[in-house]
C-alpha cells in the first residue's frame, strides 16, 4: 500500500492544528483554544476529498472547536514548572501530568468530531443527552476526585482537569453504547496526539531554555500539542471506516456555526485580549519612543472591524448569496474559508504582540511560512481511507511505551541543567 498520501495527510493536519495552537498562546483560555480546534477540524475535512463532509463541514468545524475548546479550562502553567526540576520524581510527574491534560483536549476534541462525522439521519448524535450526560460526568467526577479524594494535580490552582475527566469518561460511554467504533478510535488517537504532544513539547522547552538560544519555546510547546494532536486526529479519521451522509446542506443550518466561528469566537478574543495596558506595555518594551497609545487605539480598532468583516462576508457567502434552501458547499469555497480564518488568528497574533512594529518576536513570522507550505501542499495528495478497527490490546502496549519514553526524556531532562526559572515542586 502506497502511504505517502496518508503521511503527507497526516503533516498537513499537524501543521495546520500546530500552527493554530502555537497563535493560540498568544490569547489563551477557551475561546482561543476553541479557534485553533476548529482549524484543524476544518484542515481534515478539506483532507478527505468527501462531499458528503463538505455538507457538513460548518457542523464539524463547530464540533471540533467545542471539544478542544474544552480543554482550555484546565489549568497547567505549574504543571509546566514541574518537569523543570531537578529530581526524577516531580519532573516524571510534570510529563505525565501533560500527557494527561493534552490526552483530554484531544479525547474531547476527537471524539465530538468523529460523532459529528458519523451521525447521518439514519443513525443521528442525541446532542442534547450527550451534553447532558458530559456536564453531569463533569459535576460528578470533579466532587468525587477533588472534594471527597482530594486528588490534587496542580495545587493551589484550578483543579478542573477532573471535571474534564468525567466528560470524557461520559463522551466515551456513550460512543460505547451507541457502537461508534470510529468515532472511539479517532478520539483515542486524537488523545494519544495531544498528549505526548504536550508532554514532549514540554521537554523540548526545558532542552531549549537550557541551550540559551533567544527563543520563544514555550511556543514551541504550543505548537507541538497542536501539531501531534492533529496528526492523532487525522490519523483516527483517515484509519477508520465512515457511512456516507447527505452532500447538501439545508441554508437555515449554516447560520448558528458560522456566527459562532466566525464573529462570538474572534469577538470574545478581542475582548478578553486586546487590552489597553497589554498593549501599550508590549510596545514600551521594545519601543520607547512610540506613541503607544495612538498606535494601540488603531490596533484595536483594526482588530475589531476585521472580524466584524470576516463574519458579515462569510454569512454573505454562504448564507445570502445562496439562493436555494438545500445546497451544496464547494471544496474552494471551503478552503478559501480555511485560509481566511487562519490567516484571521495569523494576523490577531501580530497585532497582539505588535510583531508589526518589531523583529523581536520572530515566531511570529514562522506561522506565515507554516501557512505558505499548508497552501502549497493542501492539493497535492488525494486522500486515503483504511479501517484498522479498535485495537485496545496493542494501544496498552503504545501508551506503556509512550510512558516509558519519558521516563527516559526526564532522566535525559533532569542531567543537562541546574535550577531553571519557573520551576515547581509537587512533592518535597
Amino acid at each position: 500500500m502506497n502511504n505517502k498520501p496518508l503521511l503527507f495527510n497526516l503533516l498537513i493536519a499537524g501543521m495546520s492544528l500546530g500552527t493554530a495552537w502555537a497563535i493560540r498562546g498568544q490569547f489563551g483560555h477557551e475561546q482561543a483554544a476553541a479557534w485553533a480546534g476548529g482549524i484543524g477540524g476544518l484542515a481534515i475535512v478539506l483532507l478527505s476529498r468527501r462531499t458528503d463532509w463538505y455538507a457538513k463541514a460548518f457542523q464539524l468545524t463547530l464540533a471540533s472547536a467545542a471539544g478542544w475548546g474544552i480543554g482550555g479550562i484546565i489549568s497547567y502553567g505549574k504543571v509546566v514548572g514541574y518537569a523543570r526540576g531537578l529530581d526524577f520524581e516531580n519532573v516524571y510527574y510534570g510529563f505525565l501530568m501533560l500527557l494527561i491534560i493534552g490526552g483530554l483536549f484531544g479525547l474531547v476534541g476527537g471524539g465530538l468530531f468523529g460523532l459529528t462525522l458519523a451521525s447521518s439521519r439514519q443513525k443521528p448524535v442525541k446532542w442534547a443527552q450527550l451534553l447532558t450526560e458530559m456536564t453531569t460526568g463533569a459535576i460528578l467526577f470533579y466532587y468525587f476526585l477533588i472534594e471527597e479524594l482530594g486528588w490534587l494535580m496542580t495545587p493551589p490552582r484550578s483543579e478542573a482537569w477532573a471535571a474534564g475527566v468525567g466528560m470524557t469518561v461520559a463522551l466515551f460511554w456513550y460512543m460505547i453504547r451507541h457502537k461508534q467504533h470510529s468515532a472511539i478510535r479517532l478520539a483515542v488517537f486524537a488523545g494519544l496526539g495531544g498528549g505526548f504532544g504536550f508532554a514532549f513539547g514540554n521537554f523540548l522547552q526545558v532542552m531549549g531554555s537550557v541551550s540559551g538560544i533567544k527563543f520563544n519555546f514555550w511556543n514551541v510547546m504550543e505548537y507541538s500539542i497542536g501539531f501531534f494532536g492533529g496528526l492523532g486526529m487525522a490519523y483516527g479519521t483517515f484509519t477508520s471506516e465512515w457511512e456516507k451522509s447527505e452532500e447538501t446542506v439545508s441554508r437555515k443550518n449554516l447560520i448558528a456555526p458560522i456566527v459562532i466561528l466566525t464573529l462570538v469566537l474572534p469577538f470574545v478574543v478581542w475582548d478578553q485580549s486586546f487590552e489597553t495596558q497589554r498593549l501599550v506595555e508590549t510596545i514600551q518594551s521594545f519601543s520607547e519612543t512610540a506613541d503607544a497609545l495612538g498606535v494601540v487605539k488603531y490596533v484595536k480598532l483594526l482588530a475589531l472591524l476585521l472580524v466584524l468583516a470576516f463574519s458579515s462576508f462569510s454569512l454573505y457567502w454562504f448564507y445570502f448569496k445562496k439562493r436555494t434552501e438545500f445546497i451544496e458547499l464547494q471544496q474552494k469555497e471551503l478552503q478559501l474559508f480555511f485560509f481566511s480564518y487562519l490567516g484571521l488568528s495569523t494576523i490577531y497574533s501580530l497585532l497582539i504582540t505588535c510583531a508589526f512594529m518589531s523583529l523581536y518576536r520572530i515566531e511570529q513570522y514562522l506561522y506565515i511560512v507554516n501557512i505558505a507550505a499548508i497552501g502549497f501542499l493542501i492539493n497535492k495528495f488525494d486522500s486515503h481511507f483504511s479501517q484498522r478497527g479498535l485495537n485496545v490490546s496493542r494501544w496498552v502496549v503504545n501508551f506503556i511505551f509512550i510512558l516509558a519514553f519519558f521516563a527516559i526524556l526526564t532522566a535525559v531532562a533532569i542531567s543537562t541543567h541546574g535550577e531553571l526559572k519557573g520551576a515547581n515542586v509537587r512533592f518535597e
